[in-house]
């Protein structure tokens, strides 16, 4: 299992054109991929899920990945996140 730790910088948060295009970049994947903030993960795959983190602006999320693209998954994701959040 992989993991990345972010702290969100877009003013807006997660909110929901960024969290779709997460799900699609995430979902690009085979790994079981999740997300979690304040102890709750919730599947990376999922756009109600992530919306349900309710991620600010200054808040710390925890991206994690486990499966046989796990590298590849985090590595673009963590891309994803500092280009778009």
């Amino acid at each position: 299992m992989k993991e990345f730790t972010y702290v969100i910088t877009d003013p807006e948060g997660i909110h929901a054109r960024p969290a779709g295009a997460l799900v699609k970049a995430a979902g690009a994947f085979t790994s079981k991929i999740t997300i979690g903030k304040d102890g709750k993960d919730v599947d990376a795959k999922r756009i109600f899920g992530i919306m349900g983190l309710a991620a600010k602006q200054g808040q710390e999320i925890v991206l994690k990945a486990d499966g046989e693209d796990e590298d590849a998954a985090i590595e673009g994701l963590s891309t994803f996140l500092k280009e778009n959040l």
